[in-house]
């Protein structure tokens, strides 16, 4: 019979030094957020690494490596044109470090001993700075390249004087309002989904504690669903990576082009 357990679906999200469950007075810290920064740095890495063999008949790994790059140079390509290919950089880093932290997030490293992952894009300090850095390209392109015209992006072409007067001030907002809703999206999905399966987890504890058949039919079910969740989360680190990507390209397409 499981022991009876308490489970807080909120402690996985705390950020905390190793060994240690409380923040000193300090910012240098070797925290359980960085460990596993240095955890996604390093599978990046190793994977970009199996990449750069230059074979003329490629493995998979490094068919794998090319494919990836390819994917988004097209979304590059695609979303902005010609010129998409210099930005390419910072979109595929952005792209791989949360398709990459979502998944090592989404591994059950918990069943080893002392083994708690963190899942880093959990965090929207994380994901708002890579909105923040996103959001400054677009301004520095849009300025440097189109100076103070960079402001008819938010002025509709051919629209009669009153309704560029109501429309400017609602662009202007909207536009403004991207590097958080561009954060936001990654963080709520890692964020909600993780609380989900922390709850059904309980729910199987629970379950199991009851000693009864409902009690076991009902942990069984919840497995099923926590293993069914689990592949889901893998799908949806993968569509958040594009979705940010993408957008990435689109409002950096906004600045080149002035659409």
């Amino acid at each position: 019979m499981a022991t009876a357990a308490k489970i807080d679906p909120m402690h996985q999200f705390m950020i905390a030094p190793l060994g240690s469950d409380q923040l000193a007075a300090t910012p240098f810290q070797f925290t359980n957020s960085a460990l596993w920064m240095l955890v996604v740095l390093g599978v990046i890495v190793v994977f970009m690494w199996g990449g750069l063999k230059r074979q003329l008949v490629p493995g998979r790994w490094q068919a794998s490596v090319e494919v990836l790059t390819g994917f988004v140079d097209n979304i590059t390509r695609e979303s902005i044109g010609p010129a998409g290919r210099k930005y390419l950089p910072w979109v595929f880093t952005a792209f791989v470090f949360i398709l990459i932290s979502n998944w090592v997030g989404a591994m059950p490293f918990a069943i080893v001993p002392g083994a708690h992952p963190f899942t880093v894009t959990s965090q929207f300090s994380v994901t708002w700075t890579m909105s923040v850095i996103s959001f400054l390209i677009v301004l520095a392109v849009g300025f440097w390249k189109h100076g103070l015209h960079f402001f008819s992006l938010f002025v509709p072409k051919g629209a009669p004087l009153p309704i560029k007067i109501f429309i400017a001030p609602i662009e202007f907002v909207s536009f403004m309002v991207r590097p958080f809703s561009l954060g936001l999206r990654p963080f709520v999905a890692m964020f909600a989904g993780h609380i989900l399966l922390d709850v059904f987890g309980n729910f199987i504890v629970q379950g199991l504690n009851a000693g009864s058949a409902m009690g076991g039919f009902i942990a069984a079910l919840c497995f099923v669903f926590i293993v069914m969740m689990s592949a889901l989360e893998l799908l949806i680190g993968a569509i958040q990576a594009y979705v940010f990507a993408l957008l990435t390209a689109i409002y950096i397409n906004d600045a080149e082009n002035l659409h």
